[in-house]
């Protein structure tokens, strides 16, 4: 069967087939909904069925509690229509240059970033193009069908490479193959770009940047956008990690707050030595966020990086005066061996 869907607030009007999701069928359709991991864990698709019902499918216990069911809330990414629905979500403007592609490229660098850090380049065919916008995604595709999503660290840029920076993943399939026996020149191939992470160009807000671990890659690619194309609005980012070897671009970041008036950088470390000589913030990163920024009224935040951190940032942010429009997220979601990012 194949029901109508209507987006309550612009009034547009997609058809979904009884076997897709709901946001599946948007994106088909040209109608960007704010959407992140796909896999019904980071709630980043969350949207009130205003009338009709779904089959809400498989998702994680705590991204839909069942207040949200009380309210009609449903993961786009999971539900399927029974009925037709009229659905209250966010559309994202993007450029229709913006195409989801399948496409081949080859492995034309390897590097360990630290001990359990990628960074991986890929080549691009010279006869095709690839367009997105900084800080989107996209996911490997494996001979045995299953996706491997990758958040892009560089800006995009005429040359046809696309730079990752893979977390290695114990007993991770495929990070285990990137880590030990993937060699250069190699073919992948891959699908997208994916995701609705990317700065807001209808804003002048000043910007706080949140990454977490890897989270730093499609930060790094929204900073690098910004500095080409000459976007003066305030830049603080803020990097959490573990321990200070995590912090596997700490000097590109100090770089960018030195050359530039604008990008404020604070690295943050969960865990620090008493003889580390670390003189820096401590703590957890979004705690050295709100320490700084009491007031989050008149900021954006974007946030990148692992659930918790995701879910604890959130919670304080809209405390200290965030709107929920003004917060936007990339939750590295994972799958017994799927990292995202």
């Amino acid at each position: 069967m194949v029901f109508q869907v209507k987006l309550f607030k612009s009034g547009n009007e997609f058809s979904v087939d009884e076997s897709e999701t709901v946001l599946d069928a948007a994106l088909k359709h040209g109608y960007v909904i704010p959407y992140s991991c796909r896999s019904g864990s980071c709630g980043a698709c969350k949207a009130r069925i205003v009338s009709g019902r779904v089959d809400y499918g498989d998702y994680a216990g705590d991204t839909l509690t069942d207040a949200d069911h009380a309210k009609g809330i449903a993961l786009l990414c999971q539900a399927r229509p029974i009925e037709d629905l009229v659905v209250d979500a966010r559309e994202v403007a993007v450029s229709q240059e913006i195409e989801i592609k399948m496409l081949p490229c080859r492995v034309s660098h390897l590097e360990k970033l630290n001990h359990d850090v990628m960074l991986m380049t890929l080549k691009l065919p010279a006869n095709q193009q690839f367009t997105y916008l900084a800080g989107q995604y996209i996911d490997m595709l494996l001979r045995d069908g299953r996706r491997r999503s990758f958040s892009l660290a560089s800006a995009p840029r005429d040359g046809g490479e696309l730079e990752l920076h893979v977390r290695r993943v114990p007993g991770g399939f495929f990070t285990n193959q990137i880590f030990n026996t993937m060699k250069e020149r190699d073919l992948l191939r891959f699908q997208g770009p994916l995701g609705t992470f990317f700065l807001r160009q209808d804003s002048e807000k000043p910007v706080i940047l949140v990454a977490g671990g890897t989270g730093f890659a499609p930060i790094k690619a929204i900073v690098e956008m910004a500095i080409e194309e000459k976007n003066t609005r305030p830049i603080h980012l803020f990097w959490g990690v573990r321990a200070e070897p995590d912090l596997y671009m700490n000097d590109l970041a100090g770089r960018w707050s030195e050359r530039y008036d604008h990008i404020e950088y604070t690295p943050v470390l969960s865990e620090v030595n008493a003889d580390s000589g670390w003189t820096g913030k401590v703590g957890w990163v979004h705690e050295a966020v709100v320490e700084q920024y009491p007031d989050l009224g008149g900021y954006e935040v974007y946030m990148s990086g692992p659930p918790p951190m995701i879910e604890a940032g959130s919670a304080a942010f809209l405390e200290h005066g965030l709107s929920d429009q003004c917060l936007f997220f990339d939750s590295f979601e994972f799958a017994s061996d799927v990292p995202q990012g």
